[in-house]
């Protein structure tokens, strides 16, 4: 039987990084996967979204603003088709980026069905029913989420998808009607608005993307209207009936019951945790009522040297975050003492257009609490990178403390805010003043001008 110091079950970007990590600090290494290498967010999420996303831009671009830049045309072809399949090239090349890592490293690499017991024995079931055991001394459990399921709604992938089903269809619905205001759900709406299709998006918040702060759901929402995009905020879903033409999908709001018509409709509500079939039964771990797995800040569960990573945790359902809890992990069981992750730091980015980018506390979060802040706001309308690109609408928010300027946190919308963030959470995390900024030389013309203007 082979014996490890670290088996990792899951990888994905939690899991690869925390057994690269583990290599790195010494231990003898294995890493588990059922499916693909890369996990949910190389081959069918974040990467391949984003893949779609830019070939979004492009379509809406020369569907709707190629006139201000000089372009014109007859007939204009768009093959979303090429656009998936682009989507899987990219998704493909990064997964063998992600296999090459691993070997360069010595990480034993398992494909199957991992299971444990209370000796931290560790069984894999591979395709063929073939049985591996191995032994261990430490855990690290990184098997995610999967997207929730309505009963009598279930994803059949052709007329109700979930977003897995929706990442990989290579032909575009004439409508759609997309349950959930989160990121995935804004992310599709405008992949497939820009390609000319019918989109309702149906949020049973009062508003979209609704853990942003307000002023960002109105902006977006505005945006969206101004893009053709309907919007039903304050709407619960009712359920869903499959029609010759498609779905009806029934919902309610304080105006009363309706029906919307549509070729298909996308579930995109939230995720529950991948923690049955893999034996934490056995183990005696603890587990949240809804399934997640308890850890303590160091990413341990109440068993010693098991460890639970991302998405299956429920702590923050971010790629980024689980890489960090990963090394977390990997750090702790080598003996080092790492830093814990501080959840007022974690970014938070929506590839919707406009983008979102947003860490740390609100302007909501600042009243609800009473704090004394400044906040500082400046809009792109005056960028002139922004202006040259033809995308000035949105801003830039930043909150600090009253007293030191001392950056708390900060809100954006707008052209590539994404790429901004990790300015303001360094900031943020060495403690700089909305003063440093200020003194900061920004290269002109950036659209990341936006912060000094902000400040």
């Amino acid at each position: 039987m082979n014996q490890y110091d670290v088996i990792v079950i899951g990888a994905g970007p939690g899991g690869y990084v925390a057994a690269l990590r583990a290599s790195e600090l010494g231990k003898k290494t294995a890493i588990i996967e059922k499916e693909n290498l890369g996990g949910v967010c190389l081959n069918v999420g974040c990467i391949p979204s984003k893949s779609l996303l830019k070939n979004a831009e492009i379509a809406r671009m020369l569907r709707k603003n190629a006139k201000t830049f000089g372009i014109s045309f007859e007939n204009l072809q768009l093959d979303y088709a090429a656009a998936v399949e682009r989507s899987r090239k990219t998704s493909k090349r990064l997964c063998m980026g992600v296999a090459s890592l691993l070997k360069t490293h010595s990480v034993d690499v398992f494909e199957g069905n991992a299971t444990i017991d209370q000796d931290k024995k560790i069984t894999i079931q591979n395709k063929t029913g073939g049985l591996t055991e191995l032994m261990t001394k430490s855990i690290i459990l990184a098997t995610g989420a999967h997207s929730i399921e309505l009963p009598g709604m279930e994803s059949d992938g052709e007329k109700i998808l979930n977003y897995q089903q929706a990442i990989l269809q290579t032909r575009l619905p004439k409508s759609v009607v997309i349950i959930g205001g989160g990121a995935i759900g804004v992310e599709f709406a405008t992949i497939w608005n820009a390609y000319g299709v019918e989109v309702t998006v149906v949020e049973m918040k009062n508003h979209l993307v609704p853990n942003e702060d307000s002023e960002v759901s109105v902006e977006l929402e505005r945006m969206f209207k101004k893009q053709g995009i309907k919007i039903k905020t304050g709407t619960a879903l009712i359920g869903v009936d499959k029609t010759d033409a498609g779905v009806a999908v029934h919902v309610r709001s304080e105006n009363g019951e309706m029906k919307i018509d549509a070729e298909q409709v996308l579930i995109a509500i939230g995720f529950q945790p991948n923690s049955s079939g893999i034996g934490l039964e056995s183990t005696g771990i603890l587990l949240h009522p809804k399934g997640w797995v308890l850890t303590d800040d160091d990413c341990q569960t109440n068993i010693e040297g098991i460890y639970a990573i991302g998405d299956l945790t429920g702590k923050y359902l971010l790629a980024h975050s689980a890489s960090a809890m990963g090394k977390i992990a990997a750090e702790k069981i080598a003996g080092l003492e790492p830093e814990t992750l501080d959840a007022n730091l974690i970014p938070h980015t929506t590839f919707c257009f406009p983008q979102i980018a947003s860490f740390g506390m609100t302007e909501d979060t600042a009243s609800e609490k009473g704090l004394q802040v400044l906040i500082k706001k400046a809009s792109f309308i005056a960028n002139g990178k922004a202006l040259g690109i033809g995308e000035n609408e949105g801003w830039a928010k930043i909150i600090a403390d009253a007293s030191t300027g001392i950056i708390l946190g900060a809100s954006l919308i707008g052209p590539e805010v994404s790429e901004m963030l990790p300015i303001l959470t360094l900031a943020a995390k060495n403690r700089l003043t909305i003063q440093d900024i200020h003194k900061n030389i920004f290269a002109h013309p950036t659209l990341s001008e936006i912060l000094m203007e902000t400040v």
